[in-house]
């Protein structure tokens, strides 16, 4: 599946949910401020605010921040306690967000203290600061208070994510559409956080056991059960689940960068933590017979990626951390989140070492931050029947190809209630019943087509979905205007076989075109799931454009019809290809592909040549070849849901290797040839100067061919920017049968522009980009040299349009804002090299549509 496509299904997705909860929610009484001693004027930790008479009500931070809201009119209210200060009740107006910050005076009279000060603020340093000698003590002790500092290491684990609207008005049910789902409404939660009433919608639990060797290496994960709420065909669950995981991935202190929110934080215990936070010694406790340190932390600079809070180090000379509360701070730029912590609870082994025992993650979502309604999200990962340097045979380490069935996806309640590690809500429990429920309701059932469809693109008859609806109609020089009907099977028709196909027709140049395929899944598992064993026969035939980066089934966009200067160079393709591709436990991967493709010139493309001094026009050309493709991607992760599979970027390189060998005479195959391709991926985090995407490749074909078997260099005449094809350089530019290329792109994440106020508060978000590409054409392949092959395209005016790369790479890059509206990036774009070629463009400006928080 189309990685672009992915991402557009789940923004739109995720945009109909805050949409959806939006529509929901009462007009709410929200109130925010600051508690301060009216003294000092310094915040007040933990202050209790509350409505009087409820049970609604919530404590301060570190900050003496707090906020707490009501839909209920009749709490005009807040009450402000807190121990040794005098108790304050103030007015709030109902219906309204509001600001009010309090200053709380002490009980008693104290004795005026004098203070000789120097009329100059202390500066913060690190030289002589106990606090950041502590913090030193904690990060050179970090190895040892890991769990891979055991030789073995086995523990259960149970992680429960929930998500639910937040603060849906109770009389919403009074409406006669909801009356309907009144059962569903009233299911709401209003204790498990203080001055949010959550409305349960999503719950996915899975229980797993987790073996760890050190030498040699291994981790297995055995999932011994896994429950999620299902709502039906047009919604795919387990992809929902699967992306917020990785939004509130595992977190683990020890290691310098925390994952949150498709965004590495600094972890305040980092080697590096020393110059980007401020540490401070606020107490010192006895936690269970032992003494720690509780030891608070702020940013530098608050516009960074970093946390603030506290963690709580022990003082028995292991210094490990047996407590920590994550904040994410409200200036740092980040989408769609309003709030966000963590709280990490660590337990004592029988060494008197510490392990992760709970890791809880809290998120408010919502379009804007000052709403109260929206989405909010917990995750917990509670951990037991903990063992440590307890070996077992190697077959323990190995995974069971079984482990994965569909049996851990239907296991009984009782199952459930014996091995949960933590506890449900009634609430929780209840969404269970609720929705299966609901999903069967012809009007839920309704609701859900049509938002799929205009959402996402497809209209579900269960077990087969027609779309995408962005492909039913485009237009091209050679098609003219162009239609286009088509769509796949889905897992209810059958995990092992699936269908894909599609039929489109040009009003101009009057021909039918369309795709068909079938693939079989070899071990019981749906194609898109890990690890992926299938064989696919498919048949195409289409138009494509000579050098556009295009998938095997190219899905038009009506957007992309919008092309700059020439483009009406097109080849009509003729595709008989049969794949097997194959996947290990350990992310190495193989592929064989035999292809055999038949293209014509069309537009004002053509294959001519010479022959016995005779100029000649070849009508077509064929060629039948294999292609083996080795791929390696360690430690890789997926967004997984029931038709695609999409890679999560991670800091591991991805390695792949392709070797096609051309064979003459075979099914009219014209040519013998080889071509090798070696490509590397990697994703380099850069703390807070964001992160860089680098692509290195190289090829290199052996044998003679026409130009049309080159490497046909990728380029881009839309106005949309491409990551990965040259947005300057025109179809048909540049061949060659070798070449070596680099492609950086580099996001800073808003380092530099939050550091500007304006550019602050629009939240955008700086990239650049470098796209260099080295190569050439030898004497065997110029038709030049041979006029036996086909002579390289020209214009009308018989000008060269079609070149090899000389002495000089040809060169672009770009700079750009991103994050425009949340989800738009813009790039001004230029070219270096090559500047004298026929239309070759110096500046362009391209526009890309991505979702990222």
């Amino acid at each position: 599946m189309d990685c672009r496509n992915f991402y557009k299904r789940l923004f739109f997705l995720t945009f109909f949910l805050f949409l959806t909860s939006s529509f929901l929610f009462a007009q709410n009484t929200v109130i925010t401020g600051v508690v301060t001693d009216a003294g000092n004027r310094q915040p007040l930790i933990a202050v209790t605010v509350s409505f009087p008479g409820t049970s609604i009500g919530t404590n301060t931070d570190a900050q003496g921040r707090f906020a707490i809201s009501t839909n209920i009119p009749t709490y005009d209210h807040i009450r402000i306690s807190y121990v040794g200060y005098k108790e304050a009740i103030l007015p709030v107006v109902p219906g309204k967000t509001q600001l009010i910050n309090v200053k709380l005076f002490p009980e008693a009279q104290t004795l005026k203290e004098v203070d000789i000060k120097s009329g100059k603020k202390v500066k913060y340093r690190n030289k002589d600061n106990p606090a950041v000698e502590l913090i030193r003590q904690v990060i050179a002790h970090k190895k040892q208070n890991r769990p891979e500092n055991y030789s073995y290491v086995e523990y259960k684990e149970y992680d429960k994510m929930v998500f639910s609207f937040v603060n849906v008005n109770p009389k919403i049910t009074e409406k006669k559409f909801f009356r309907k789902y009144k059962f569903v409404i009233d299911n709401r939660d209003t204790t498990s956080v203080p001055g949010k009433s959550l409305l349960p919608i999503y719950v996915d639990e899975k229980l797993s056991q987790i073996y760890y060797r050190k030498s040699p290496e291994k981790t297995k994960t055995s999932v011994l059960g896994e429950k999620h709420v299902d709502f039906g065909g047009a919604v795919d669950s387990e992809g929902i689940g699967q992306y917020f995981k990785h939004m509130y991935a595992d977190i683990d202190i020890y290691d310098n960068s925390i994952f949150l929110m498709t965004n590495n934080f600094l972890s305040p215990i980092a080697e590096s933590a020393p110059t980007y936070y401020k540490f401070f010694i606020t107490d010192t406790l006895v936690i269970n017979n032992t003494k720690v340190v509780e030891l608070s932390f702020t940013p530098r600079n608050t516009t960074d990626m970093l946390f603030e809070g506290k963690i709580y180090v022990t003082l028995d000379g292991h210094f490990a951390v047996q407590h920590a509360k994550l904040y994410i701070n409200k200036n740092i730029n980040l989408n769609f989140v309003k709030t966000m912590h963590v709280n990490l609870d660590f337990e004592q082994n029988p060494d008197e070492r510490y392990h992760l025992s709970k890791s809880t993650v809290y998120a408010d979502f919502g379009l804007t931050k000052s709403k109260s309604g929206g989405l909010y999200g917990i995750r917990t990962r509670t951990f037991g029947a903990y063992a440590v340097n307890k070996p077992h045979p190697d077959t323990t380490y190995i995974a069971d190809a079984s482990a994965n069935s569909d049996e851990v996806k239907h296991r009984s309640d009782q199952f459930w209630v014996q091995n949960r590690l933590d506890t449900l809500t009634t609430t929780e429990y209840n969404t269970y019943h609720n929705i299966d429920s609901l999903k069967t309701m012809p009007s839920y059932k309704r609701t859900m087509d049509i938002a799929t469809l205009l959402l996402a693109g497809y209209k579900s008859f269960d077990w087969f979905e027609l779309g995408p609806a962005n492909t039913f109609y485009s237009f091209d020089p050679v098609e003219g205007f162009r239609l286009r009907v088509g769509g796949r099977t889905t897992p209810e028709l059958s995990k092992r076989y699936y269908f894909e196909t599609y039929a489109a027709y040009g009003f101009k140049d009057e021909k039918w075109k369309y795709f068909l395929s079938a693939t079989y899944s070899l071990n019981n598992k749906t194609i898109y799931k890990f690890p992926q064993d299938y064989i696919r026969a498919s048949v195409q035939k289409d138009v494509t454009i000579p050098g556009e980066d295009l998938q095997f089934v190219q899905e038009d966009n009506f957007l992309l019809s919008f092309k700059r200067g020439n483009n009406d160079k097109y080849l009509y393709n003729a595709y008989y290809r049969l794949d097997y591709k194959h996947e290990y436990e350990n992310h190495f991967s193989y592929e064989v592909v035999f292809t055999n493709h038949t293209q014509s010139a069309a537009g004002s493309l053509y294959f001519n040549n010479v022959i016995n001094g005779e100029p000649n026009t070849v009508t077509n050309l064929t060629t039948s070849d294999f292609t083996t493709t080795l791929r390696y991607a360690p430690n890789e992760q997926y967004y997984q849901g029931k038709i695609y599979r999409t890679p999560i970027p991670t800091k591991y390189p991805i390695f792949q290797l392709n070797y096609t060998q051309g064979i003459n005479n075979l099914f009219n195959s014209s040519y013998s040839y080889a071509k090798i391709h070696a490509q590397i991926d990697k994703r380099f985090y850069l703390s807070q100067f964001g992160f860089a995407d680098v692509r290195v490749e190289g090829m290199k074909i052996f044998g003679q061919v026409p130009y049309p078997l080159l490497n046909i260099f990728r380029a881009n005449q839309t106005y949309a920017y491409d990551l990965y094809s040259y947005n300057l350089m025109n179809f048909l530019e540049f061949v060659g049968d070798h070449n070596e290329s680099i492609n950086i792109d580099q996001h800073f994440q808003g380092y530099f522009f939050n550091k500007i106020p304006l550019l602050k508060k629009l939240k955008w978000r700086e990239v650049a980009s470098f796209k260099g590409i080295y190569g050439g054409l030898s004497d065997k392949n110029d038709p030049l040299l041979h006029p036996a092959l086909y002579q390289f395209p020209v214009d009308g005016n018989g000008q060269a349009i079609t070149h090899a790369l000389g002495s000089t790479p040809y060169i672009e890059g770009s700079v750009g804002v991103e994050n425009i509206f949340k989800f738009v990036r813009v790039d001004l774009v230029r070219r270096f090299t090559y500047l004298d070629y026929l239309n070759a463009p110096k500046w362009g400006v391209r526009v890309l549509v991505q979702f990222d928080f």
